[in-house]
């Protein structure tokens, strides 16, 4: 009985430092950093000259390009180490040609996938293709984007429960005189410009001039 006890009791340690030693062998989480850009870089085509165009855009800068408004809000990239992925929130208004706005596209560009998150115009292509001048790293965990798709299912509930008015949705801006609360503006859905655009690029339908602006230098520096 005594031999018996020994052996159990050795393979009870043998098993408690394998482990042990296996918790201490597991890798941490891994962490995807990004770099936070002040510059995005797009191409634009002109789908009936077939002319194509490259220009920077600053983040927060409005510019137009032909009957379109561009607004970057953030611009991201991956450091060397990382495997490359550029990204950029974009904001798009179309200027018609009886010089309204209209919101055509909000949401995520990716350099990488041009057609994924794609401009929907029947003249006028733009896609992203490069973030350049950042140096602020952002430390994220990476399953943080390689999240599952079950734990998307609370977030996607919430959603649900936003737009039913359970609670107060994320893009609403702020109530105005009937207590309505006004949110961001859906595809298609005329908005006022929020700033004039400090460059434009060919061709163009131009929007409102502004009171006392020069209509022969719209743009002075």
């Amino acid at each position: 009985m005594s031999r018996m006890t020994a052996r159990r009791a050795a393979g009870a340690f043998l098993l408690l430092g394998g482990v042990v030693l296996g918790g201490a062998l597991t890798p941490a989480p891994a962490r995807a950093d990004k770099i936070r850009n002040p510059t995005a870089v797009f191409a634009g085509l002109d789908k009936i000259t077939g002319r194509t165009v490259s220009f920077e855009v600053a983040v927060d800068e409005t510019v137009q390009f032909g009957a379109l408004q561009l607004t970057p809000r953030v611009c991201y990239t991956r450091p060397p180490t990382e495997s490359a992925k550029t990204t950029a929130f974009l904001e798009v208004d179309e200027v018609t040609l009886e010089n309204k706005y209209r919101r055509i596209f909000t949401g995520w560009m990716f350099a990488s996938s041009p057609g994924l998150h794609a401009i929907e115009h029947p003249i006028y292509d733009v896609w992203l293709v490069d973030c350049k001048g950042g140096t602020d790293l952002i430390a994220e965990p990476k399953e943080q984007e390689d999240a599952p798709v079950a734990a998307a299912k609370p977030e996607g509930r919430k959603r649900r429960e936003q737009a039913r008015g359970g609670e107060e949705a994320p893009r609403a801006r702020q109530v105005n005189r009937q207590g309505q609360v006004d949110v961001e503006p859906l595809r298609g859905t005329p908005v006022q410009p929020r700033q004039s655009p400090s460059r434009r690029f060919f061709p163009t339908n131009d929007g409102p001039m502004p009171a006392g602006a020069d209509p022969m230098n719209p743009n002075p520096r």
